[in-house]
């Protein structure tokens, strides 16, 4: 039949263009660039509504001609495997880190590199172990956001020709051997009790200046220390005590005192 010779003359040339449409059309989200490459080189103009030759948005190819690498702009992160470190007070400690990066060129981390990921990954392992075996123990303790930030400025440094901008570098976890862990307990429990006596010794000090001073108020006004026997056998008669003991005031015996006469030398 003429009808059917006609649809089976048309259907290889229509399965044919839509192949070369599959091949040609792509599409690219908004965190997505394609680095085109035509007949083996960059590609620097191709027609598609991004106007830059590199999406997003929907984007032709030549068929055959062109080769499209896709590259994503998000953050990335990445984290550094464990890294034996000897620190500058040769300490054997096992540091981790994490890494976040993302791709500012993707010309650049296509062609510049074979696998941008990859290198990355390397440079902040060697880096890492670099910078961190030039620092004591106690730094890596305490100073762990300056050498976060050393870390990112040379790794960032090493990967600007690739394209891939470092925003982020973080020690993640210090693995210290088990001996060294029982001295830095002690060297811990040590200091709290050093504060502990320093604190102690600083509040007898303070008490000891304060009753000066009462002493001082005491004896210029003696009838405050009336006042304080007063205060003094209130608190004790507000309790359930079978017993009170009285304490007579020394004033009250000392005309007595003066009176008695001397004791007689001359009597053995």
């Amino acid at each position: 039949m003429p009808g059917l010779e006609l649809i089976f003359a048309v259907a290889p040339v229509l399965l044919i263009v839509l192949i070369l449409i599959g091949i040609s059309v792509r599409i690219l989200r908004e965190y997505e660039r394609g680095v085109i490459f035509r007949l083996g080189k960059l590609a620097r103009s191709v027609f598609n509504p991004g106007g830059d030759g590199t999406g997003p948005g929907l984007l032709l190819l030549i068929p055959l001609v062109d080769r499209m690498v896709k590259v994503s702009l998000r953050t990335i992160a990445m984290e550094i495997p464990p890294q034996d470190v000897i620190t500058r007070d040769n300490v054997s400690v096992k540091v981790s880190a994490v890494l976040y990066f993302r791709v500012l060129d993707p010309s650049r981390a296509i062609v510049a590199v074979q696998d941008y990921g990859y290198a990355t990954s390397q440079i902040a392992q060697t880096t890492l172990r670099s910078i961190l075996g030039q620092a004591e123990l106690d730094d890596l303790l305490s100073a762990r956001e300056k050498i976060n930030q050393q870390l990112q400025r040379i790794i960032d440094e090493q990967t600007e020709p690739w394209g891939v901008k470092v925003t982020t570098v973080e020690v993640k976890h210090l693995d210290l051997p088990p001996d060294m862990q029982r001295a830095m307990a002690k060297q811990a429990e040590a200091e709290r009790e050093r504060r502990a006596k320093v604190i102690n010794a600083d509040g007898e000090f303070q008490a000891a200046a304060k009753l000066s001073e009462a002493a001082e108020v005491l004896a210029r006004y003696p009838i405050a220390i009336q006042l304080r026997f007063l205060q003094t056998m209130r608190e004790v008669a507000s309790e359930r005590n079978t017993t009170t003991f009285f304490p007579v005031p020394i004033d009250l015996i000392a005309p007595f005192l003066r009176r008695a006469p001397p004791p007689d030398s001359s009597k053995p």
